[in-house]
């Protein structure tokens, strides 16, 4: 029985996680062409949004053409936390809009631009009263007690301004080079119980002065911060990261291609106005999420095209996830007081490996059908999934088209869906999580 008052404070060790929840956080794929092809993008021209992908692809176009492309993802994850005692809810956060926009000219044996993209924008949606953070234990690990009763929320952006630049070395060898410029956002409205709270004090996971004027009894924290808002969170940070890519054309029917991605390099996420709140008494103060980076990614690609109706792409590609997310850490300052408290959550995520297989059929010259599937095993732990937002998902499967409106103008469509995967936690909760993806690209040639 234990187990379902301790549900609610599971929100707190999990809830930095929901940026994303393909592969991981991360998108399995990035722009509509290589969507309808299951992410798989290193090794053909994918147009702009190969500054996702792999850059040196960029130098596929050919010379003095300049493109011009909008793009929008429409991401809608299904979740649902169930407990035998509890029972079950969904997550009312069940659509998240990121937009693109980009334009690249190739002049000579150098392409080049800019892209602006917002990688993410997702999370969950539980409200208030939710019966699934009603009540928790005390940290005398006996006296069950009520929480908030407050919304139960949580939001994470991330977008990047990308500026790449790709060299055609030869006609059979393009290699490139790419800066990114990265901002990412959150959101947290989230209760922990005491029993919780006192556990991680046990373990050394929380420190700092505050923590000596807590009372002797701790029902419940409640960590908020907020700004309400659909396109930015509260807390805030800014940084950078870089892409490397090559593209080899081995002969005239196969490519290969490799990209390195690189861990971002960001700054502490930063809000003045966030709220912690102890047995229901409020202190106001400034709250950090410490060092908390997208992962290191690197792949390889072929391609394959015969000159006929048929062509075909496979993707490998590992994410460093227990790099970027071994712990996740964060640090309030009471304005009042100037006391802090440091939190340190444990993650232990695993690295992934991808895979990407996609397949092209022109059925004429104009338009072109393409599907994929897109496989990567769950890299978080049972012991830290939360029913917040389990990134669990493990295979997408994906359909597309593509249409030649005429000589400069093209459109593309691609639609991801993964089926329902369920894991249970150590204190008996279900997670369970699918979603469809839809993509829209729009392309302007000058």
């Amino acid at each position: 029985m234990k187990r379902y008052w301790k549900l609610g404070a599971l929100a707190l060790s999990g809830w930095a996680m929901n940026a994303q929840a393909t592969n991981g956080m991360n998108m399995e794929a990035w722009g509509a062409k290589s969507g309808g092809m299951g992410g798989a993008a290193f090794a053909y021209d994918n147009g702009n949004s190969a500054v996702m992908n792999n850059p040196a692809t960029l130098g596929l176009r050919p010379a003095g053409q300049g493109d011009l492309g909008f793009g929008l993802t429409l991401l809608m994850p299904d979740v649902r936390s169930s407990h035998p005692v509890a029972g079950g809810q969904d997550s009312d956060g069940t659509a998240y809009w990121m937009p693109t926009l980009s334009y690249i000219r190739r002049k000579n044996d150098l392409s080049f631009g800019v892209a602006m993209l917002a990688q993410g924008g997702m999370g969950t949606e539980y409200g208030s009263g939710s019966p699934l953070f009603a009540f928790g234990t005390a940290s005398d690990n006996v006296t069950v007690v009520p929480m908030s009763g407050d919304e139960i929320r949580s939001e994470v952006g991330f977008g990047r301004l990308m500026f790449p630049l790709a060299w055609n070395a030869s006609d059979r060898l393009t290699l490139a080079g790419q800066v990114d410029l990265a901002w990412a956002s959150m959101d947290l409205r989230m209760d922990v119980d005491g029993q919780t709270l006192a556990g991680m004090m046990g373990q050394g996971l929380v420190s700092g002065a505050l923590t000596g004027f807590l009372p002797a009894t701790i029902n419940y924290a409640r960590f908020d911060f907020s700004d309400d808002s659909a396109v930015t969170g509260q807390a805030k940070s800014y940084g950078w990261g870089f892409k490397l890519g090559a593209h080899w054309k081995v002969n005239e029917q196969l490519s290969l291609g490799a990209a390195y991605h690189a861990k971002t390099r960001m700054g502490d996420m930063k809000t003045d106005d966030a709220t912690l709140s102890v047995n229901g008494g409020p202190m106001n103060g400034t709250l950090k999420v410490l060092d908390f980076q997208w992962p290191e990614t690197y792949g390889l690609g072929l391609a394959w095209d015969g000159g006929g109706a048929w062509s075909w792409a496979a993707d490998v590609k590992r994410i460093r996830w227990s790099d970027a997310m071994a712990d996740f850490r964060m640090r309030f300052v009471d304005s009042a007081s100037g006391l802090d408290i440091n939190v340190t959550m444990p993650q232990n995520w695993e690295d992934q490996t991808v895979l990407a297989l996609g397949v092209q059929y022109k059925l004429t010259p104009g338009v072109a059908l393409r599907a994929g599937v897109n496989h990567a095993s769950n890299p978080v732990p049972n012991a830290t999934l939360n029913p917040l937002f389990p990134a669990i998902v493990e295979t997408h499967y994906t359909l597309g088209v593509g249409w030649r409106l005429d000589a400069a103008r093209s459109l593309a469509a691609s639609v991801a869906y993964a089926p329902e995967v369920s894991e249970t936690n150590a204190q008996g909760i279900t997670s369970s999580h699918s979603q469809a993806t839809l993509r829209v690209n729009y392309n302007q040639r000058f």
